[in-house]
């Protein structure tokens, strides 16, 4: 007999990562005792990385056991049709305390041919940014592939590369193609297509405690490339309170920023899931049967068969995600 579905939370599945630090620790309170936190996977469909829910009557049971068990009732009827067993996205936080790779995702019909995956759509949300920080998105002049490999092939592609300096509450939509990287001195909520399929193709000429370098990908990475994209990555959205302003909207996903200091009443019309991801303070979630508390660096799943529910908080900002 299945159990009613309820607001769901998910233990963080954390990476160590070469360019990982604390943050993710000391401001989001993750416990580890991993030396470099870079990635705190909250909600994970990826092979081998399945959330486990972390409360009420259906704790420890996996995302993926879920979808089989609940189907539409926890993704709903378009998204089940669509994506069967599979989640269709992958929520992370990010903590950079070194440079991260130059790199780019390939989209959905290269990753289908050569990796038989999703492809990677994602947009990041910074939540925390030390001074003078960057994200690196895309070229800063006209781009062409043989411009490119000349720089690639003389290790000097940061020289052409577009570094934007960012402070907290900057957005960012990174399409399939668009070369990009998270600078150092930055933390950020990421939100994803459900892959993990990454082209690096620079890497700072970094190399391991065996002084080797980390592989690139330098051929795949060609075809992938998008050398003459338009320059519209920096996302303009309102921050009028108590209601969703849409800040992204793609095939894939739609996010909306949510400042909320009082209660309101949410109606889930999408045919969709919707999570929660808490960037600043605390909110309560409320269905008719069910509460649950989300502080920041956490993040909420309200499964599609939950209609109407509310949300109680002083002052809390909350992205909204849906499908």
């Amino acid at each position: 007999m299945k159990n009613t579905l309820y607001p769901l939370k998910f233990r963080p599945i954390l990476k160590d990562k070469i360019w990982g630090g604390t943050k993710l620790k000391t401001i989001l309170q993750k416990e580890s005792s991993l030396p470099n936190i870079g990635e705190s996977w909250e909600i994970s469909d990826v092979e081998g990385d399945t959330s486990i829910v972390s409360n009420g009557n259906l704790e420890n049971q996996s995302l993926k056991q879920l979808l089989q068990l609940y189907k539409d009732e926890l993704i709903g009827k378009k998204n089940y049709e669509k994506f069967g067993d599979k989640f269709p996205l992958l929520i992370k936080f990010i903590d950079a305390k070194q440079d991260l790779s130059i790199q780019l995702h390939p989209n959905d019909a290269l990753a289908k041919a050569r990796h038989n995956s999703f492809g990677k759509t994602e947009m990041w949300y910074v939540m925390q940014a030390d001074e003078d920080s960057n994200l690196i998105v895309d070229f800063n002049q006209k781009m062409t592939t043989e411009l490119y490999l000349e720089h690639l092939e003389q290790k000097t592609l940061p020289q052409i590369l577009n570094f934007d300096k960012v402070k907290a509450g900057d957005t960012y939509f990174i399409e399939v193609g668009r070369v990009h990287a998270i600078g150092a001195g930055v933390m950020l909520a990421e939100i994803q297509q459900t892959s993990d399929i990454t082209y690096r193709i620079y890497d700072w000429d970094r190399t391991d405690d065996f002084d080797n370098e980390r592989e690139l990908h330098t051929d795949l990475a060609i075809d992938a490339i998008g050398f003459d994209m338009p320059n519209n990555f920096r996302v303009k959205y309102s921050k009028k309170p108590n209601q969703s302003n849409e800040m992204v909207s793609c095939p894939y996903f739609t996010t909306s920023y949510l400042k909320v200091d009082q209660e309101i009443q949410k109606e889930n019309t999408h045919d969709s899931f919707v999570i929660y991801i808490c960037v600043e303070g605390e909110a309560q979630i409320k269905t008719e049967t069910y509460s649950e508390v989300i502080k920041k660096g956490e993040t909420l799943l309200v499964p599609a068969a939950i209609s109407s529910y509310q949300i109680i908080a002083n002052d809390a900002t909350l992205l909204e995600v849906y499908v």
